[in-house]
């Protein structure tokens, strides 16, 4: 039985719907038992005071001779808050600062120090609201310290810095007498930064370390003009294809014509080098091998277009030959096999412009005539395009910069300009302009950072748009014997 009582009252409890027994007392209702036993004692109380009348009164009676008293009804007691130790030092030294002297000028100069410490500007003389005139600048030296909210963890491309890229080329130099046909290839660099321009029957060598210019050869036959020119791999041999038919190869050091060789039967506009061997295209559509070692220097024919083969372009690892032609064609040839391995009909114009990723080798970028005018890049192995970019102006020359892994592309009608692109995305980085005619051919320096544009405005012009970092430490060149020099016969 004791165990359901017991049941009972903390089911009671819990309710609450009755008074609680056994709690304490509460403040009100003791205060009212004490104001019931002081009534009670009040007669005794009265009875003393008239006894000690006569006496001095211990207390300061109040007004109208009637002392004062704490009210002691019910419910009539006043809240007092909590306060603790700390809020009552602080009262304390306020108040304490309140009887103390102003420093005006110490204070107004600490205020100012601190607001130009924390905001960066005094706040007394910042304004709200600006209406007239631009807007205000921020001090020299400013920075917004609310600026950590919204930052986050740099990667390394957000920590590249833009590079300045200057509209205004470094040099203009005079081509007088350069021949408009967009089918030839009239200019190269060569490794020695020596640059080799074909201007109608002649070719000048211009150093550009030391600014002197030489003219290595003339064409002795009427109406004969030279149709390309190219550089062996280590830049001592200068290859001259002429519309005579005949392909020469040149000593550069000495001056001296080395041999002459004759297979084609048709101009000769286009040359490439694979180490010892040469690849020279012409307008009869045949490209012929040849291997400069040897004397029976004919070693084989590709044919694979039916119009002018105007590009030709090794691949840096010697796998690949692409060649393009005025047949809007462009064939991929295999260096060992000597065979085709793609032929590529995508372009709707004339495929001139042609050049291999120096860091990818399987990836190449073409470009097209005025009827197609796009850049597109291919992967070579499988035959697919990666990316196409309609850049609204014939396409007549391209290469890669691989200090900073971009494609710089030359451009006829109707924008005569040097672009440069982002590599892969074909994004525009920017354009050189300052040709009054179309760009013919391009050429890029030794160490990659300047770019020789030559146009149909008879002026070559160089742009230092690739400068190497200084940062950066420089890879050491590797030394390359010349193949040629110890076989060539």
């Amino acid at each position: 039985m004791s165990h359901f009582g017991f049941e009972n009252d903390i089911h009671s409890v819990l309710k609450l719907d009755m008074p609680i027994t056994n709690a304490p007392m509460a403040r009100w209702q003791r205060k009212a038992s004490t104001s019931t036993s002081a009534g009670a004692l009040s007669p005794s109380k009265s009875a003393n005071r008239s006894l000690s009348s006569s006496k001095t009164p211990s207390k300061t009676p109040g007004k109208n001779g009637k002392a004062q008293s704490t009210p002691s009804n019910a419910g009539g007691d006043r809240f007092i808050p909590v306060r603790n130790a700390k809020q009552m030092d602080v009262a304390s030294f306020l108040l304490s600062k309140e009887n103390e002297p102003a420093e005006e000028s110490t204070s107004a100069a600490n205020q100012k120090a601190w607001s130009v410490t924390l905001n960066g500007y005094d706040l007394e003389e910042a304004k709200i609201l600006h209406l007239g005139g631009k807007p205000l600048n921020a001090p020299e030296g400013y920075q917004n310290n609310l600026k950590v909210l919204y930052s986050q963890v740099s990667t390394p491309a957000s920590m590249k810095k833009s590079r300045y890229i200057s509209s205004a080329p470094e040099r203009i130099l005079d081509a007088p007498e350069l021949r408009n046909d967009f089918y030839l290839n009239l200019m190269d660099w060569g490794r020695q930064n020596l640059l080799a321009v074909a201007l109608s029957e002649q070719v000048y060598l211009w150093d550009a370390a030391q600014g002197d210019i030489t003219l290595l050869k003339k064409m002795e036959e009427e109406n004969s003009y030279i149709c390309s020119v190219s550089w062996s791999k280590d830049g001592n041999f200068l290859a001259i294809g002429t519309s005579t038919c005949k392909v020469e190869l040149w000593d550069v050091q000495y001056q001296k014509r080395l041999r002459c060789m004759d297979s084609h039967t048709t101009r000769v506009g286009s040359l490439s080098w694979n180490d010892h061997v040469l690849s020279s295209g012409a307008r009869s559509g045949l490209i012929h091998q040849h291997d400069v070692r040897v004397a029976e220097h004919h070693t084989c024919t590709l044919r694979g277009h039916t119009q002018e083969v105007c590009g030709l372009a090794w691949s840096p690892d010697g796998r690949y030959l692409a060649s393009g032609g005025n047949d809007n064609t462009m064939n991929i040839w295999s260096g060992a096999q000597q065979t085709g391995v793609h032929c590529i009909t995508e372009h709707e114009g004339a495929v001139k412009a042609l050049a291999w990723c120096p860091w990818q080798s399987s990836i190449l970028a073409s470009g097209g005539g005025t009827s197609d005018r796009h850049i597109r890049l291919w992967n070579v192995n499988t035959g697919s395009c990666i990316s196409a970019w309609d850049t609204q102006s014939q396409v007549s020359s391209l290469l890669f910069a691989s200090n900073y892994k971009e494609l710089v592309s030359g451009h006829g009608y109707a924008h005569d300009q040097v672009s440069i692109w982002k590599y892969p995305s074909l994004a525009k980085v920017t354009d050189l302009q300052g040709h009054e005619g179309r760009v013919l051919n391009l050429s890029l320096s030794p160490d990659g950072s300047t770019v020789a544009s030559l146009s149909a405005d008879e002026t070559l012009r160089l742009w230092k748009c690739f400068e190497k970092d200084p940062s950066k430490k420089a890879k050491p060149a590797s030394g390359s014997s010349s193949i040629i020099q110890q076989h060539i016969r």
